[in-house]
């Protein structure tokens, strides 16, 4: 088997790293200080597609190859931790006309500002489903996402 495998026509995730690359290439160093809920939102779905990618993966490769498994299932499990972390960075970013930051408090109710103006905290609960079948609630506070076989 070649070392490189060929690209068949579906493999579009190269593209979708190239474009993160390019708009952090153009936006971030000439952008605002402070990532927008927008560009926040837009980072949460991608993290969020990633995260049912390497779902989808995960299922498919465990019951073949358990070490294989073991990797993605940690690697996805880092994922809706990561997916967890900018939505609460969501929430406690400026609000969009006023620029009010939300305090602690307000943050810890989850919607401080009702219902959000972009779909994360829809999103988010529909993953969520999906994460709570796949893992345990240990799993998701370990600082170790589990056994990895070697």
């Amino acid at each position: 088997m070649p070392a490189t495998t060929a690209t068949t026509a579906q493999d579009f995730v190269p593209y979708a790293t190239a474009a993160i690359d390019f708009h952090r290439v153009l936006n971030v160093p000439a952008g605002p200080l402070v990532a927008s809920r927008a560009e926040l939102d837009s980072l949460h779905e991608h993290l969020v597609a990633l995260h049912g990618l390497l779902d989808a993966h995960t299922q498919r490769t465990s019951p073949l190859l358990p070490a294989e498994g073991d990797h993605l299932k940690a690697t996805r499990t880092r994922l809706w931790q990561a997916a967890e972390h900018l939505h609460a960075a969501y929430h406690a970013s400026p609000r969009p006309g006023s620029g009010e930051v939300p305090g602690a408090e307000a943050c810890r109710a989850r919607r401080p500002e009702g219902a959000p103006e972009l779909s994360i905290c829809r999103r988010h609960q529909d993953a969520a489903q999906l994460v709570r079948r796949r893992t345990t609630p240990a799993d998701l506070h370990s600082p170790f996402t589990g056994l990895v076989r070697h």
